[in-house]
């Protein structure tokens, strides 16, 4: 019973389905990459390591050209502020004096030093080849999404934008008619109990064992930025806070709350409005 029927795939929802799951490698690779030029830098100059935020530009530029802390003290602070506004760095000034600080608490040269910075140099580089490729494919992701029929619907929900929008297609291909109903599609994103009655026991639910692990992440991460950018959002949450329930628990009924929003959009084909088109009436 739990089976759906198999029908044919729309096209853009395929190419969706192949965009979002190259670029869920891409970002798997990226902080893979991360991670361990982190470990890399920490071995050679932990200081910098500790006040750079290597998932920004500047600080990958500078590891291009400067891994140690002798030759960050050797370059100076406005020769490393030159040196980074030549490659379009932002906030150039404040990176080259946070690097020369950095750089002056540590006057040892650790072993392996030398070895350790062309590692440094090689895995910035690569961490910035990442980004790049990424931004390309969110350009594509957008492109193709456009496409599709109900981009204007999905996309006007709080916390859904375009990359988590596709996503959304990418997980459930697009065609809410195979889940039936609201809370199927809750279940099938595991935002929602399931029933695990046994014998003369009914109305025990639990959290679902079996769920789309990618579409639960959408919802969940849609749920976290609407609470942010939505006061709607951020009052529902609040107000689970205020009774007793813990911040997961209280993000996921928010996603809950949502998915039988955005089913009703996308089954009457409406943009959301914070007041419905019925309420506004009344």
């Amino acid at each position: 019973m739990d089976l759906h029927p198999l029908r044919v795939s729309d096209e853009t929802v395929t190419d969706l389905k192949i965009l979002t799951g190259r670029r869920m490698d891409l970002v798997a690779d990226r902080t893979r990459t991360v991670n361990r030029l982190r470990g890399q830098l920490t071995d050679i100059f932990p200081g910098l390591e500790r006040a750079l935020d290597l998932t920004n530009t500047g600080p990958l530029v500078l590891l291009t050209g400067y891994q140690t802390s002798a030759a960050i003290r050797r370059i100076g602070v406005k020769r490393l502020e030159t040196w980074l506004r030549n490659r379009r760095v932002l906030r150039a000034d404040r990176l080259a004096e946070t690097a020369v600080e950095a750089a002056g608490r540590q006057h040892t040269s650790l072993p392996g030093e030398k070895l350790t910075a062309q590692l440094v140099h090689t895995l910035a580089a690569e961490v910035m080849a990442l980004n790049q490729q990424i931004a390309e494919i969110d350009k594509a992701i957008e492109a193709r999404f456009r496409e599709h029929q109900d981009f204007e619907v999905i996309t006007s929900m709080p916390g859904l934008g375009v990359i988590l929008g596709a996503e959304f297609l990418a997980a459930t291909g697009g065609d809410m008619s195979l889940f039936g109903t609201a809370d199927r599609l809750a279940g099938f994103g595991g935002v929602a109990p399931v029933p695990r009655d046994s014998g003369k026991i009914s109305g025990n639910l639990r959290r679902p064992r079996r769920y789309n692990r990618r579409l639960q992440r959408v919802f969940y991460i849609s749920a976290l930025f609407s609470i942010r950018h939505s006061d709607e959002s951020r009052r529902f949450y609040e107000r689970k806070r205020a009774e007793g329930k813990r911040h997961i628990q209280a993000v996921l009924a928010l996603a809950r709350r949502r998915v039988n929003v955005l089913w009703a959009l996308l089954r009457d084909g409406r943009t959301y409005e914070l007041m419905p088109p019925s309420a506004i009436a009344a």
